[in-house]
């Protein structure tokens, strides 16, 4: 297939890595003719990092050792702690066994403890010993202590301290700093310190991807919708106890293949609350196979390659990948061509053939063939190099969501080869990438956390993720302080949050999760500004905030805008804008009619009759609602109030309904006793 043929007049790139309800709008990326470089690679070019021969660009460069493990890639990770029947020694680790790591591993462990219990002595202990660690050069105790520096557990708030505690924690390798320092430098907009850490991170991130296909976008879980749990995602995430898995097992031991396989491909995958286990996924796979399901043949195929829970053997691998392709399945075609433009279990390295797999991949639809062919292109591996078409087929493999793509044209952007050169969009497309890391497993360990009921210890994972700059993790940590409020074991200076300080927390989560495009956040930032909840009362600051959630097509924000503009709080007067937001908010969502209706009516009235005595009273309804839900919640909902009332009303009705028995039964006994006369008012009969 020739893409020289494409048209690159526009190219739309729409990634939605992150297709939540109330979460960022999808990242949006348009090129355009522009933005596409006509750029000519000549062989003679000398070797630097924005020349795709540099050791940067080298795609098919895997060496034939074994990929590494999570926690190599991860170095610091809480993995040893939370997981220690799964945890391996890092590469380059502190030796487990030295009295420095011990003090580190006891401090975190206690620290935990801490939150799960509402012991804020246990949680002083672990700061003291972390921080002991810390000042003896461990790099890990170090980026700890920028977290508490950070969030203000147990330590006085201070970012500048955070900042250096995590520089050093960096320097020492701590790839969980690197984020945290990364996402510091993004909000400033240093985006030229930004983009190396976030490079150096996604290719981390890239290195724990698999071969010969895409794996499934694991997305951190939204707890809430809004103001309420996430009932059903959070069904969803319960594991091997959620009832739907049961059932699936229990389909797959009465010997459905199908079922077999979708268990194999949980558990390979670490998908719906199940923890990777990859000797079980095989022998599911295998299970399937046995039963004449093609599918898993693929995924032999990848484990074999991958050596992922068992030794890797690239026979076995191309065996089960050719037995697949067989079977229609186009992506394996993917991993047969991955296998020989390296070299790995055939005869010779065979570009003409790489190619011809990837082309077949590509022609079905398989987004890793395109990618792969776009690496052929671009670095002139069995073609002529040609960047344009590296960089259409990196665009038609990122259009749906194949992450390597991102990191390919985050590269281009960066280097400003194949497309201009732009910093900011590097760094956005390298942060998309660097998030899917192994570091991604803290939201797992939340997750977990919160549905056996430990809120404090999924408040502290998260807000660890809050601070590597996940969105939803932010969100979530904001949520459950505003949700839980003393349950959720926010940890302050000395002793547990007080209600102001917990307040300003959620506050400062809710505000760079609204940072990131979470509409839902941007609105309750702009509500506490408005009402003055955690923050003193600005109106101003609030308008700011709707007109951000308002810039995502969000409703309430358009209402609260044209609102402001009628009462001219924090925006001027204005009723022509106001009634202009208020139609805002019916077209976008038409179960504001009543709402709107009001507020139109109310406008109308302010219109036409202003400072009459209707928009007096108009005006002063906002007083009222806050004394009446006050006297509602105050009288009428005090337990022993409501039981008096209740009462109350119950005697009132059964008065009620004798009064209306008396009533009816008065008249039918005055029928009986005086029988009705005609001729009552009538002249005698006569005789």
């Amino acid at each position: 297939m020739r893409i020289a043929t494409l048209k690159l007049s526009l190219c739309l790139l729409i990634v939605s890595l992150y297709p939540l309800s109330l979460t960022a709008r999808p990242f949006i990326l348009i090129l355009s003719q522009d933005d596409i470089k006509d750029t000519t690679v000549s062989s003679d070019d000398s070797p630097d990092p924005t020349h795709p021969d540099s050791p940067e660009w080298d795609e098919f460069g895997e060496s034939d050792s074994p990929h590494k493990s999570e926690d190599e890639l991860d170095p610091g990770s809480w993995r040893p702690i939370l997981e220690p029947d799964l945890a391996t020694p890092a590469a380059g680790s502190v030796d487990p066994g030295s009295e420095l790591e011990g003090r580190y591993s006891s401090g975190v462990s206690k620290m935990f403890a801490a939150v799960s219990s509402g012991d804020a002595r246990v949680m002083e202990e672990a700061a003291a010993e972390i921080e002991a660690a810390g000042s003896e050069g461990h790099a890990h105790a170090r980026s700890v202590l920028g977290f508490l520096y950070g969030m203000g557990m147990m330590r006085e708030t201070n970012k500048a301290k955070a900042f250096l505690y995590h520089h050093f924690a960096a320097e020492g390798g701590n790839a969980q700093s690197k984020m945290a320092l990364a996402y510091t430098y993004l909000r400033q907009d240093m985006h030229d310190k930004a983009v190396k850490l976030y490079a150096e991170l996604a290719e981390v991130a890239v290195n724990s991807f698999l071969i010969t296909k895409d794996s499934p976008v694991i997305e951190p879980v939204r707890i809430h919708n809004g103001a309420e749990e996430n009932k059903e995602a959070l069904r969803k995430s319960r594991g091997e106890d959620d009832e739907d898995f049961q059932i699936l097992e229990y389909q797959a031991l009465k010997g459905n293949a199908a079922a077999m396989y979708k268990i194999g491909l949980f558990y390979y995958f670490g998908l719906r609350g199940l923890r990777r286990d990859h000797v079980k996924a095989m022998s599911w796979f295998m299970k399937a196979v046995d039963k004449g399901e093609p599918r898993s043949m693929e995924l032999l195929g990848e484990i074999y390659a991958r050596g992922a829970g068992v030794e890797r053997n690239y026979t076995k691998a191309l065996e089960w990948l050719t037995l697949a392709s067989k079977q229609q399945l186009f992506s394996a075609y993917n991993g047969m061509g991955y296998l020989y433009v390296k070299g790995y279990g055939v005869d010779k390295k065979n570009y003409t053939k790489a190619k011809e797999y990837f082309e077949k991949a590509a022609k079905n639809e398989e987004a890793g063939g395109r990618y792969n062919l776009g690496v052929m292109y671009l670095k002139g591996i069995g073609v002529k190099k040609d960047v344009k078409i590296a960089c259409n087929y990196f665009i038609m493999a990122a259009n749906v969501g194949q992450p390597k793509a991102f990191y390919q044209l985050a590269k281009m952007f960066h280097t400003g080869v194949g497309l201009k050169k732009s910093l900011p969009m590097a760094t956005a497309l390298y942060k998309l990438v660097a998030e899917r890391g192994p570091w991604s497993s803290l939201s797992r360990w939340a997750l977990e956390s919160y549905l056996k009921g430990d809120v404090g210890k999924a408040f502290l994972l998260y807000a660890r993720m809050a601070e590597l700059g996940y969105e939803v993790a932010q969100s979530n940590a904001a949520w459950i302080l505003d949700k839980y409020g003393e349950r959720s074991m926010c940890m302050g200076e000395s002793e547990f949050c007080a209600d102001a300080e917990r307040h300003q927390r959620a506050h400062s989560l809710w505000w760079q999760a609204s940072e990131q495009g979470n509409e839902h956040a941007a609105l309750l930032i702009g509500d506490a500004y408005y009402y003055g909840r955690g923050t003193e009362r600005d109106y101003q600051r609030a308008a700011k905030a709707y007109m951000h959630a308002k810039s995502q097509a969000n409703a309430q924000a358009m209402f609260n805008l044209g609102y402001m503009h009628e009462h001219g709080q924090g925006l001027p007067f204005d009723l022509h804008l106001a009634k202009r937001y208020y139609d805002q908010a019916l077209t976008i969502d038409p179960a504001a009619k009543l709402p709107v209706t009001l507020a139109l009516t109310s406008l109308w009235i302010r219109k036409n009759y202003a400072d009459s005595f209707l928009v007096h009273l108009i005006d002063s309804l906002p007083g009222v609602y806050p004394k009446i839900e006050a006297w509602v919640e105050d009288v009428l909902l005090e337990e022993g109030n409501a039981t008096i009332l209740t009462l109350f009303v119950c005697l009132l009705t059964v008065l009620y309904l004798r009064e209306r028995h008396r009533r009816h039964a008065v008249p039918a006994a005055g029928e009986v006793a005086v029988p009705h006369n005609p001729n009552e008012h009538g002249a005698p009969v006569p005789n």
